[in-house]
């Protein structure tokens, strides 16, 4: 029930602010397409090769995804915003808590998709295009790398969000830090399964590349966790009572 009360809340949280994102995302698309040229020229610099189209609608429908995309980075801070305030009302996370964990998420999401755009994104590239010769020249789909170059950004930026998230479910006692602590094995596991899944090249070292910081950023995560004192209680405990062996006003 408490967790069925909870989704309740943070949905009805999150549809009060949707309008007002939707419309956001729509007049902003509309505004950067009129820019989404210059944008997939830098993107195309990684590439170092031509573009091509294969349907009338192709160059259009790139360079909406273009813009689309440039809105929802350029808005992530509203749209974390609108998240955490949905996700911390079940939880009690307001006022500077709320604000630290929506700068830190920003700030992790624009850190991941930078390394990823300075890093990750043109040495898989490179990899890539290395297997062409003479015999065989790529012919690259400008919809197809539009929804690789973008979705590629957008997946880093996202998981190297993982400390601010381990850090909130500490502290509302979803999650002990002792639990973070025990699994290590079980997280290289499941980030090396990301890396895997999310790299552009099945290579070790650009694998490396996005695994081996999504586990510093773990580590990270138990660290600030330790580093902060923040109170894991089990869920649904409230606030200043540490177990079922305590009793209020002594034994």
């Amino acid at each position: 029930m408490e967790l069925q009360n909870n989704l309740v809340i943070f949905l009805s949280e999150l549809r009060r602010s949707a309008r007002l994102l939707a419309i956001s995302l729509v007049a902003l698309t509309l505004l950067l397409f009129f820019l989404s040229s210059g944008l997939l020229a830098t993107f195309q610099g990684h590439l170092q090769e031509k573009l091509y189209f294969f349907s009338v609608a192709g160059p259009f429908l790139a360079h909406v995804k273009v813009a689309f995309f440039g809105a929802l980075y350029i808005l992530m801070p509203l749209l974390m915003y609108v998240l955490w305030k949905a996700l911390g009302r079940p939880f009690g996370v307001t006022g500077s808590r709320l604000f630290w964990f929506v700068a830190a998420t920003c700030l992790l999401f624009y850190a991941g998709t930078i390394f990823c755009y300075l890093v990750t994104l043109p040495f898989g590239v490179r990899f890539l295009l290395s297997y062409q010769s003479e015999e065989m020249k790529a012919v690259i789909s400008i919809g197809r790398f539009v929804n690789f170059v973008t979705i590629f950004i957008l997946a880093f930026g996202l998981i190297f969000e993982l400390p601010v998230f381990m850090i909130f479910s500490a502290q509302v006692g979803l999650i002990r830090r002792a639990t973070f602590e025990r699994n290590r094995r079980y997280a290289v596991l499941i980030i090396a399964i990301l890396a895997a899944l999310l790299t552009p090249t099945p290579d070790v070292v650009n694998m490396a590349l996005m695994g081996l910081p999504l586990y510093l950023l773990y580590e990270a995560g138990i660290l600030v966790i330790r580093l902060l004192r923040i109170e894991e209680r089990p869920r649904g405990l409230p606030a200043g009572k540490t177990g079922s062996g305590e009793k209020s006003g002594g034994s």
